[in-house]
């Protein structure tokens, strides 16, 4: 079976049979007819894949590769924080009139620093120092700007990245690993869809950067299931799983700035049916 699935069917009992209710608490989420939406969460849960081994895509439902590359391009590529760029409508309950989600995501990509190296933004500082200091402990990203959620219209759920490299005995290249921060996480909706486009990036960068992928460690502040959500996850987890599919990336693409969502692909890829409709808490 896919690691992915090993993974996320472990995470969904253990929050099932262990995490803590929020039923009846002063929560901020609430479901479109306007009834609050309560979850069972666990706190502080670290899921590791290794992506040299498997790309980790589950396979007891499917998520969208082309998709969740899309939305990881357009905060990271694009930088932008309008959904008139994106190609899908997930962002449409947090826009305004003219598409804007305000200073949020991509806007933060976007805006740039100076360092004796000159201005850049995140991203490309970023790629700079994992070609001219690769070994550096400061290369991360940080999306979270306090002096900005006035005016984001949805604070960031996955909201950094830190890069690591390290030299594997008998490798000529270098391995980049990654830890995704995330504060909050609705573990039916999003969290194989930010595994895969976080992985995604990992490889990309990777191999702009003429780097081996290593680990993606996937670290979850508040992981939860919503109420609504509990028949759905108990269903999922009791599917079979299939085996993982091959990963594969345009290798002609050098330049970060070049990819789309077309130069990623699945082979074999099989999955059980989709859960249509999933409530979404807003």
């Amino acid at each position: 079976m896919s690691y992915a699935d090993t993974v996320f069917i472990n995470m969904c009992r253990d929050i099932l049979d262990n995490g803590t209710d929020t039923k009846g608490e002063k929560v901020r989420p609430h479901w479109p007819d306007g009834e609050s939406a309560y979850t069972i969460k666990k706190f502080g849960v670290v899921n590791r894949y290794d992506l040299s081994k498997e790309f980790p895509i589950m396979t007891l439902r499917r998520t969208a590769l082309k998709s969740a590359t899309d939305e990881m391009l357009w905060i990271w590529q694009q930088k932008s924080n309008n959904i008139n760029d994106l190609h899908s409508h997930i962002w449409d309950e947090w826009a305004d009139e003219n598409g804007s989600i305000g200073k949020a995501y991509g806007y933060q990509m976007s805006v740039k620093h100076a360092y004796k190296e000159g201005m850049m933004d995140q991203v490309d500082r970023v790629i700079y120092d994992l070609k001219h200091n690769p070994f550096s402990r400061r290369i991360l990203t940080n999306i979270y700007v306090h002096q900005d959620l006035s005016e984001m219209n949805l604070y960031p759920c996955a909201y950094s990245m830190t890069f690591n490299v390290t030299q594997k005995k008998g490798d000529e290249k270098l391995t980049l690993n990654a830890i995704l921060n995330q504060r909050s996480q609705d573990v039916l909706a999003a969290n194989n869809w930010n595994v895969v486009q976080y992985a995604v990036l990992v490889h990309m960068l990777a191999q702009v950067c003429d780097m081996k992928v290593g680990e993606l460690v996937h670290v979850i502040a508040d992981a939860h299931i919503y109420d609504r959500h509990v028949p759905l996850v108990e269903e999922l987890i009791k599917r079979e799983p299939f085996p993982a599919p091959k990963f594969t990336l345009n290798p002609d693409i050098k330049d970060f700035y070049q990819f789309t969502r077309n130069d990623v692909s699945l082979e074999n890829y099989v999955t059980g049916e989709q859960i249509k409709d999933i409530p979404v808490a807003i």
